[in-house]
């Protein structure tokens, strides 16, 4: 399996992928974040889910539950099921 096209152009141009980590760095820190991964962490030590390809998944109706996580890493942005 090869890299992404994103894995590709971060691994050949290191300023965009500096100025991606400090983004990243700093959008990880935001309350919501924090509070979700929490959440996250919580829900996968409850159900005993570690290095099975199964995410924790936000719903809109505010639920988590466990998805595929290529299907829930597919799904992203303000288009966001």
């Amino acid at each position: 399996m090869g890299l992404s096209k994103s894995a590709l152009y971060y691994r050949t141009n290191p300023e965009a992928k500096k100025k991606k980590d400090e983004y990243n760095k700093k959008f990880q820190k935001r309350r919501e974040q924090v509070k979700k991964r929490v959440e996250c962490n919580k829900w996968n030590r409850k159900n005993g889910k570690k290095g099975d390809n199964i995410d924790c998944s936000h719903q809109r109706n505010n639920t988590i539950i466990g998805e595929h996580r290529s299907t829930n890493r597919a799904r992203g942005g303000r288009d966001r099921r």
